[in-house]
């Protein structure tokens, strides 16, 4: 398979009153297109960190991030900020829905920074929003939607646009263990579909539902766990 994003080397310290503290300490990963793959480790582990760099949203002290065959290193936020927009879908664990907005216009707004024109964006959120199930509250607010529903209007919104890749920060962590089981489910339907998928959690049964598995703690890659085929 091809690789979507390898990171080499990758370090990162944040200060603190008594100096630097490093928090990745030399991460080697590679995640190939097509890939569902799970990051587990405990709070406080690094790995939410990791996320921000595998999503663009922070850059590394040391090491090399490519992402589709292109260096990201060290790029400008106006240069991040578009790669994120093109090339990655966000789902996080408080959903991040603006209230004043119905579901539709939540998983619009991230097309309007693609500079498509408005037909173009109200076709791609609602079959978006069809596919996740709420074509029927597609005009409901986040107050007037249940906890599931609002993540998976979450997840409508992250893959409106098609990116290659969908980063998900413990996307079950606020939710019911039946709501919890449809949102995998609905992940794992879009990894079916060819999406890549990179899901950061705490829960060992979360971690075990996906085929590759990434054990973490302290900074650092304890060990790689695989489910066969």
């Amino acid at each position: 398979m091809k690789k979507l994003i390898e990171l080499t080397g990758i370090q990162k310290s944040f200060p603190t009153g008594d100096g630097p503290l490093p928090v990745l300490k030399g991460i080697d990963l590679t995640v190939c297109h097509g890939e569902f793959v799970t990051i587990v480790g405990s709070s406080g582990s690094g790995k939410s960190t990791l996320m921000n760099i595998i999503g663009c949203l922070d850059t590394p002290d040391k090491g090399i991030y490519l992402l589709d065959g292109e260096d990201v290193s060290d790029l400008s936020d106006r240069r991040l900020s578009a790669i994120r927009n093109r090339k990655i879908g966000f789902v996080f664990q408080g959903f991040h829905l603006i209230q004043c907005l119905t579901a539709l216009e939540n998983v619009e707004l991230p097309l309007r920074y693609r500079g498509l024109s408005r037909a173009r964006r109200r076709e791609l959120a609602e079959q978006a929003l069809y596919e996740v199930g709420l074509a029927e509250r597609m005009h409901y607010l986040p107050s007037q939607l249940s906890g599931g529903q609002q993540q998976r209007t979450a997840i409508a919104r992250a893959v409106a646009s098609h990116p290659p890749v969908i980063l998900a920060d413990e996307p079950t962590g606020n939710l019911d263990s039946a709501s919890g089981g449809e949102i995998m489910r609905l992940l794992h339907g879009l990894h079916e579909g060819g999406t890549t998928i990179i899901l950061i959690t705490h829960d060992p049964a979360v971690a075990a539902a996906a085929p590759r598995r990434i054990c973490f703690a302290d900074g650092k890659i304890n060990r790689e766990e695989y489910t066969p085929s």
